[in-house]
C-alpha cells in the first residue's frame, strides 16, 4: 500500500485530454449521421465529425510539439 503512495502521478495535459475529448466527439457525429433521417442532418453531423477532427489533430500536434521539445507550443497560442 506504501508503494501506491510513494508513486508519481503522471498529469495529463489539457492537449492530452483534449485528444480524446474530440476523436470520442467525432465517433458520436459519425454515430448519428449513420442515423440521420435526413439527408441534410447527416451532411451536417459529417461537417462537425471532420471539424472535430481537425481539433483533435490541432491538439494532438501540440502535445507532440510539448514530448519533443519540452517547452511552449510552436504556433504561439
Amino acid at each position: 500500500m506504501q508503494d501506491a503512495r510513494n508513486r508519481r502521478r503522471i498529469r495529463q495535459t489539457l492537449d492530452a485530454q483534449l485528444v480524446g475529448y474530440w476523436d470520442r466527439e467525432a465517433a458520436r457525429l459519425d454515430a448519428l449521421a449513420e442515423q440521420a433521417r435526413f439527408g441534410w442532418m447527416a451532411r451536417r453531423y459529417r461537417r462537425k465529425a471532420v471539424q472535430a477532427r481537425a481539433q483533435a489533430e490541432r491538439s494532438r500536434v501540440r502535445e507532440a510539439a510539448r514530448g519533443l521539445g519540452g517547452g511552449a507550443a510552436p504556433d504561439g497560442a
